[in-house]
């Protein structure tokens, strides 16, 4: 009998660790072909999705593009319609919020404004039973970190924006979460303050080998925070990768004009050459003879002699700090930008020449 109990009790053991077992070792979350409905609306369709150890994943897109749903999904405040959702390989199935082990931080920040600021990041290890004593020095240590040292007794009110973004940063931390999930986490800052927090961010999590999931629409934050970027489109993600790859090669039209690159047009490349509106375009060598569609980066768009490229006449400058961004209207097809040097940008109503360069030439995928 006691050997029949020994070898059932392995038998349990051998089918919960197979019922536990995850996706690849080293994945901290994984979604696996997650759908959401919201009545007749499909919030999510089919959205798998894995970040590793340490890993900073960011979740870019437009209002209504389901990145914050994904959010709630992995949070356990919104459950899925279909699709697993693992933490460390454990499916969250019937997994209430406050026991998935991880901590998530909104754009308004949630602090309470009753306690001080002590009170607040230390009441997640308050809620999980932590001796006073080590929540007195867990609170002071991440204040330290997070460059607010002393700052325990001050009131939540007599706080500026960034110092209850560190609060609220801090209690999110308190826990130590398996998974730290940000909600438009800088939203509410202003420019300058978000590029220094960014920064920050980013050296306190490879600090601290924090993984984090965060969602935002600033691109720029993103590409700056991230390790991977995904980008999503009405519930589905149409593109991931490093923010290199995806600023380098858009997947397609819709992800070229969300980060801004509005030179895309119609083309059907032959060798290294594509007819398109604009006329012919140099594409770089060993893309195939395909209709299809082509984004030039404004870096690409040369400006020269008026009698040596397309004539276009100059619309429109804007000052963007490195350089001027100039619109041009050609004779036919959708606008140019092109981007000139400080003291290079042509005057508003002049007429210039437009080449092409290849190597700032990106054929796109379909949408």
């Amino acid at each position: 009998m006691a050997e029949q109990a020994e070898q059932a009790e392995q038998a349990e053991q051998a089918e919960q660790a197979e019922r536990h077992a995850g996706p690849a070792v080293g994945q901290a979350l994984s979604l696996d072909d997650v759908s959401v409905r919201f009545g007749g609306h499909r919030a999510l369709t089919g959205v798998s999705l894995d970040v590793a150890e340490r890993e900073i994943v960011c979740v870019l897109g437009p209002s209504g593009s389901g990145k914050s749903t994904l959010l709630r999904v992995v949070a356990g405040l919104q459950e899925a319609d279909a699709g697993r959702v693992l933490l460390d390989g454990r499916d969250q199935r019937g997994v209430p919020a406050h026991r998935r082990g991880v901590g998530l931080m909104f754009q308004d920040h949630q602090l309470f404004p009753q306690r001080d600021v002590a009170g607040n990041v230390g009441f997640g290890l308050r809620m999980h039973n932590v001796s006073r004593p080590e929540r007195e020095r867990r609170v002071g240590e991440l204040l330290d970190l997070v460059g607010l040292p002393g700052a325990g007794a001050r009131a939540v009110a007599s706080l500026s924006g960034g110092e209850q973004q560190r609060v609220a940063l801090a209690r999110a931390l308190a826990p130590n979460p398996r998974l730290l999930m940000l909600d438009e986490p800088l939203g509410q800052l202003d420019r300058s303050l978000r590029e220094r927090l960014v920064v920050e961010l980013r050296q306190l999590f490879g600090e601290l080998g924090t993984t984090v999931l965060a969602v935002t629409h600033d691109q720029g934050e993103a590409f700056a925070l991230a390790d991977r970027v995904v980008v999503m489109r009405d519930g589905r993600i149409a593109q991931s990768g490093t923010p290199l790859e995806v600023w380098q090669q858009p997947a397609n039209a819709f992800v070229a004009r969300f980060l801004g690159f509005d030179n895309v047009a119609e083309a059907t490349v032959s060798g290294e050459v594509a007819d398109t509106v604009w006329g012919k375009v140099p594409v770089p060598a060993g893309v195939p003879g395909e209709t299809c569609r082509i984004l030039v980066r404004p870096a690409g768009v040369r400006l020269v002699p008026v009698d040596e490229g397309l004539p276009c006449a100059v619309v429109a400058r804007t000052f963007r700090g490195t350089h001027v961004a100039v619109t041009l209207r050609p004779p036919e097809g959708p606008q140019l930008e092109a981007a000139c040097a400080l003291r290079e940008a042509p005057e508003v109503g002049r007429t210039v020449g437009v080449v092409f360069d290849a190597a700032e030439v990106v054929v796109l995928g379909s949408d």
